[in-house]
């Protein structure tokens, strides 16, 4: 029994088989990463990827996953491939889908940003309203292709699927009637699509949903245009809800001390933490505390122990207790940002979008502990596996480890 539980525990250290890791909350397990790096420096291996996409690998079984799109002719291929963790070998490249005629997107997004979910020798890619599919881990044979998902996507897609119980999730916010979907994950048919209750102006969004449990029964959290709302996993009905006028979400909530922290808003964002449960409008009774200082519109905020922290698309990094919302720091770190920050090495880690990684010590008191830098575009979190760093820019994918 013990050897089985360590030999669990090893496979768990060794993956990171989601966005935002084994647990989508940017933390990282098991042995420690490089602290320092470059284009030369404790680099295992370089690899350029073709096309370009936005989707952060994921690490499972001592392969890398990770989509890309690339441009055939006026349209687009899109593709899914394995690669070697140990050399970058690539093991299979997989054509999805050709788009005859490529979409308008916006500037920071790409075709292929969605992160691959790896489980049980599965691999789920998803490409908005281009469809999502279902892969073999060991040869990229595509098992099932999901096209039922339709929507209008304004400036693309953006929002990973997440995995829970046998179903994955998305949210479909597109330019007309969102709506939050299950798909099967053995049969790639719909097991349900709930349409948006809230009837915004501005209805398309990119966030990645999250599950919570609560009152023991887990729940799918998925902000959305002017509100967040909790729907039940097997029906897909609507649980409870919280109002905060916004469009464009695009951060994944994250969860701790029985609340939800999320924010609202790509224009005028502002940070939210909201008592989990409740039926119906919890809006005048559930939210704890709110703040606009410094509030992300695209990083994923990150829950270390009492303290949240979170970074601006235009680069202030702050810390509040989570508990409370009251400000322990505000630094403005330099540089624009799209990836989320990661705790690693018992350090928070901020990537900009020109490949300047900064080390922050974690606790009420700011310090920066070291800054790296990268040449290319990095805009997709980092991935960390088996005591590596796998980090994508517009052009390559690289491998740190000591």
């Amino acid at each position: 029994m013990i050897q089985a539980i360590t030999c669990c525990l090893l496979l768990f250290l060794d993956s990171w088989p989601q966005f935002r890791g084994p647990k989508s909350d940017g933390q990282v397990a098991g042995p420690s990463t490089p602290l320092e790096w470059s284009d030369t420096k404790n680099v295992a291996w370089k690899i350029a990827i073709p096309g370009l996409g936005w989707s952060s690998p994921s690490v499972v079984d001592g392969r890398v996953f990770l989509t890309t799109a690339v441009p055939r002719g006026e349209g687009l291929s899109l593709r899914a491939m394995a690669l070697e963790a140990s050399n970058g070998k690539v093991i299979w490249d997989r054509e999805i889908r050709v788009v005859e005629k490529v979409p308008a997107i916006h500037g920071k997004n790409s075709h292929a940003s969605p992160t691959p979910v790896v489980d049980d020798g599965a691999v789920y890619v998803h490409f908005g309203a281009e469809g999502m599919a279902r892969l073999s881990a060991g040869d990229g044979a595509i098992v099932w292709l999901c096209t039922e998902l339709q929507y209008p996507p304004v400036h693309g897609c953006g929002g990973s699927p997440i995995l829970h119980d046998g179903k994955l999730f998305i949210a479909c916010d597109g330019g007309k009637d969102p709506f939050v979907a299950a798909v099967d994950a053995t049969t790639g048919k719909v097991a349900w699509k709930t349409r948006r209750s809230i009837p915004a102006r501005i209805s398309h969004s990119f966030v990645t949903s999250t599950v919570a449990m609560v009152d023991g029964k887990a729940q799918l959290l998925s902000p959305g245009p002017d509100h967040l709302a909790a729907y039940d996993l097997e029906t897909g009905a609507e649980l409870w809800r919280v109002l905060a006028p916004g469009w464009s979400v695009v951060p994944q909530p994250a969860l701790g001390h029985g609340m939800v922290f999320y924010n609202h808003d790509y224009d005028n964002p502002e940070m939210m933490a909201v008592k989990l449960g409740g039926n119906g409008d919890v809006s005048d009774s559930h939210v704890v505390w709110r703040s606009k200082r410094g509030a992300p519109s695209t990083p994923s905020p990150l829950l270390v122990g009492e303290e949240l922290y979170f970074v601006s698309d235009k680069g202030i990094a702050s810390c509040v207790d989570a508990r409370t919302g009251d400000l322990h720091w505000t630094e403005r770190l330099g540089g624009n940002f799209s990836a989320s920050p990661i705790f690693a090495n018992r350090r928070i880690l901020f990537l900009n979008e020109t490949g300047e990684a900064t080390w922050v010590q974690p606790g009420k008191q700011f310090a920066i502990l070291g800054r790296n830098e990268l040449p290319g575009r990095t805009l997709a979190t980092p991935a960390f596996a088996g005591g590596a760093m796998y980090l994508r820019t517009d052009e390559h994918l690289y491998k740190f480890a000591e």
